[in-house]
């Protein structure tokens, strides 16, 4: 294993969602009766779990491919990678992203990796992936493929 890692929703989130159901048994509990305000804190906590806990993605680069999620890519088929800042994972994911990418965003990771795909038979055009770590990924995924990475050209800051 070349690399790996594991999105998962920061405890933060975990927190606001145990407050928002202890909101719900006061709520609720107060204005129709406890048994309602415990039902409903317990079906808001199941619901909230399930959720958080499919919307966790593990990424991993081995020799062979690059597997997000249920997602996987031979080497083979990578053009390229490139470690974005939250800025550009930002301008990428929104005004300058393609329709036809490949996406697997969180929105609480800023950073990301775009991948170059080159696939003819794919219209896939490049994958977006969250991660805490890009430049480690990008690193792994050229190892892998044997790509050279690519580096973005400084902003000019002498004016125009």
């Amino acid at each position: 294993m070349r690399f790996r890692e594991r999105l998962h929703v920061p405890a933060v989130w975990w927190l606001l969602a145990a407050g928002f159901a202890l909101t719900l048994l006061l709520a609720v509990g107060l204005y129709i009766g406890p048994g309602w305000g415990v039902g409903a804190t317990v079906a808001s906590l199941a619901v909230t779990t399930a959720i958080f806990v499919r919307s966790a993605v593990r990424i991993e680069v081995d020799a062979r491919a690059i597997r997000v999620g249920r997602a996987l890519i031979e080497h083979r088929y990578i053009a390229g990678a490139q470690a974005l800042d939250a800025e550009k994972t930002r301008r990428r994911a929104g005004v300058e992203a393609d329709a036809r990418a490949h996406l697997v965003l969180r929105p609480y990771v800023g950073t990301a990796v775009e991948i170059t795909l080159d696939d003819p038979a794919d219209p896939v055009p490049y994958w977006l992936v969250s991660s805490r770590r890009p430049s480690a990924l990008a690193a792994a995924l050229h190892a892998a493929s044997g790509t050279t990475p690519r580096f973005d050209a400084p902003a000019r800051t002498d004016g125009p």
